[in-house]
């Protein structure tokens, strides 16, 4: 079983070589972030590599503890950094900074909920690793830094391509990878991908 910072160490090498084959136009495409590009989105998931928790908290601080402007604040910084040069930075596969809290698992989740912002606009799907989804799972629904548990408190969400589950109280099932993209808050972009007499709820949140 390959532990978790190797699981996120593959799943930045798979992002790179995603934008690795994007052409020009798809890199200023929308993206599933609200008013994000492919390219934001690409800058974002860099942005806090080796930055760690004092750097991190003094820019929370500077952001009036408020995670949009946080971001902003980082897209702005990063705003000129090519293509090539993210590419580069997402090659550094070990895990630093903020995403090397919780044993890799902030950057494991980054990685795999962040490419999917970018592949399904741009219908470039993919199979995602089993073993990465389920620990992806397993801290997004308790994760302080997701918010998985606010939004699924009461819930019990099922997995039906792998075998995890979790919770209880109205099911939600869907796949892995359409779990944990409802845990992370894009809920809205799964008509038709989630089932159960949870799924109301969810959405409400």
């Amino acid at each position: 079983m390959a532990t978790v910072r190797a699981l996120a160490c593959a799943e930045r090498e798979t992002f790179a070589d995603l934008l690795e084959s994007l052409t020009p136009p798809q890199w200023d495409a929308p993206s599933l972030c609200a008013g994000w590009t492919v390219r934001d989105v690409a800058t974002h998931t860099i942005a806090y590599l080796g930055q760690g928790r004092i750097a991190l908290a003094r820019n929370m601080f500077a952001a009036r503890w408020d995670v949009g402007r946080l971001n902003a604040n980082a897209l702005a910084r990063l705003g000129s950094v090519q293509p090539g040069r993210l590419i580069e930075l997402m090659r550094r596969a070990e895990p630093t900074g903020a995403g090397a809290l919780y044993g890799g698992r902030v950057a494991l989740i980054e990685c795999l909920v962040h490419q999917q912002d970018i592949r399904r606009p741009l219908r470039i799907p993919r199979a995602v690793d089993p073993e990465a989804l389920r620990a992806a799972l397993a801290f997004a629904r308790i994760s302080p830094v997701i918010r998985g548990a606010r939004r699924t408190r009461g819930l019990r969400l099922v997995a039906t391509d792998l075998d995890w589950a979790a919770g209880r109280g109205p099911e939600v099932r869907g796949t892995g990878e359409a779990l944990l993209l409802a845990m992370t808050g894009r809920a809205a972009h799964l008509a038709g991908e989630l089932a159960g007499g949870g799924v109301a709820l969810l959405d409400r949140r």
